[in-house]
């Protein structure tokens, strides 16, 4: 009697404690996959002076050589000038703004500059001019004389226009550049060229600024069609941004070009200076550039449904931890790519349920993939629990 009634009580026992004990998470077994390797070229940079370029959205330069000293701008100085226009004066891409009337100064301005050997347009007092026109007499024609006319006109004084340059300098944090006037003519104009890629970026993510540096030609009243300095314009993807001549230093560019990779476009932006002329840079910059998109391309770094781990229960259920997208990246040269598997305790659950996350660095930027469970992982039932006491406690 004692006997049965021991047993009842230890089944009394037993039965809830197992059926009802808390399952052990599931094992779990990591593959991370190996890290693609992607090849790369070396950077074709012209032999002289000194030349740099990046990439939009991308921090830091993806290449430099020659000199890192400040130099000699000449007009890309132009390029500072329009901007600081631009934040002192508004204007939105496609509208004319406010017009102003050249005067007896705005003539001395030709004859100033026509004596210095430096690009002038004619000009008559009494002509009238769009906000517009004078940014496109300063970036696309280069006029020397239209760019001291439009910061006159901006700030009053080139007092007050240095003021406001040093300022938006220091605010940019382009502190080795040096603006002395507007147009580029002074050779103590410098910058170092990191810091002119800063700029050419900084020209690009202003759409007025952008859109007149992209124009091949404009048409001025009065003046009529004026080319664009770049001859570049349009070749091979290149789209601005602005040209640079001084006789006792030599030719720059500040350049930027679009290029399809994959279904991604990546915009490049650089700049040589000091070449032995136009020409000659040219070519060397199509060089170059050929030579830097070269080093990108678009890496699949997750598959969708690719497997990163396992999932093994004590009794003998298993499901993979899949990844739940594609991700492809834009990857340049022979930049790292890492990744990372984090995974959640797992005890039962349902086919997509999220457990977890891919996560895939490239250099300095990141992107995060859920995994989720591939099959379901069930409930082992009483049966199962009733029987394996050892591995319930």
């Amino acid at each position: 009697m004692f006997g049965g009634i021991a047993l009842l009580l230890a089944a009394l026992v037993y039965l809830p404690l197992t059926l009802l004990a808390p399952l052990r998470a599931a094992a779990v077994t990591l593959e991370v996959p190996q890290e693609p390797v992607v090849a790369s070229t070396p950077l074709a940079f012209p032999g002289y002076g000194g030349s740099a370029i990046g990439a939009l959205d991308r921090p830091g330069l993806l290449g430099q050589a020659g000199s890192t000293d400040p130099l000699p701008m000449a007009s890309i100085t132009k390029v500072v000038t329009a901007l600081v226009v631009l934040e002192a004066h508004p204007l939105a891409p496609g509208e004319a703004g406010p017009s102003t009337t050249m005067t007896a100064a705005d003539v001395g301005y030709y004859g100033e500059y026509l004596a210095q050997n430096g690009t002038v347009s004619s000009v008559r007092a009494g002509m009238t001019f769009t906000q517009r026109e004078l940014l496109e007499l300063t970036l696309v024609k280069s006029a020397n004389n239209y760019t001291k006319s439009l910061m006159m006109w901006a700030f009053g004084s080139q007092e007050a226009y240095l003021e406001a340059t040093r300022a938006w300098l220091a605010a940019h944090g382009l502190d080795r550049i040096v603006v002395n006037e507007p147009t580029g003519i002074d050779r103590g104009n410098v910058g170092p060229t990191d810091q002119l890629v800063e700029l050419g970026l900084l020209a690009l993510a202003q759409p007025t600024i952008a859109e007149i540096v992209a124009t091949p030609a404009v048409g001025i009243p009065n003046l009529g069609v004026l080319p664009n300095t770049n001859a570049l314009l349009g070749v091979e993807g290149v789209d601005g941004i602005k040209t640079g001549t001084l006789d006792d230093f030599g030719a720059n560019l500040l350049f930027s070009a679009d290029y399809p990779v994959g279904s991604s476009t990546v915009t490049l932006v650089g700049v040589v200076l000091g070449g032995p002329s136009h020409s000659r840079i040219d070519d060397d910059i199509l060089t170059l550039l050929r030579s830097t998109i070269a080093n990108f391309s678009e890496v699949e770094v997750v598959a969708d449904g690719q497997r990163f781990g396992v999932y093994d229960t004590l009794w003998g259920d298993s499901a993979a931890a899949v990844a739940s997208e594609a991700v492809t990246l834009l990857v340049w040269g022979e930049e790292s790519i890492a990744t990372e598997v984090v995974t959640e305790d797992v005890t039962t659950g349902e086919a997509g349920e999220d457990v977890g996350d891919v996560i895939v660095r490239v250099g300095e930027r990141s992107v995060t993939v859920d995994l989720e469970l591939a099959l379901d992982l069930d409930d082992p039932g009483p049966w199962w629990r009733l029987t394996h006491p050892a591995l319930l406690f």
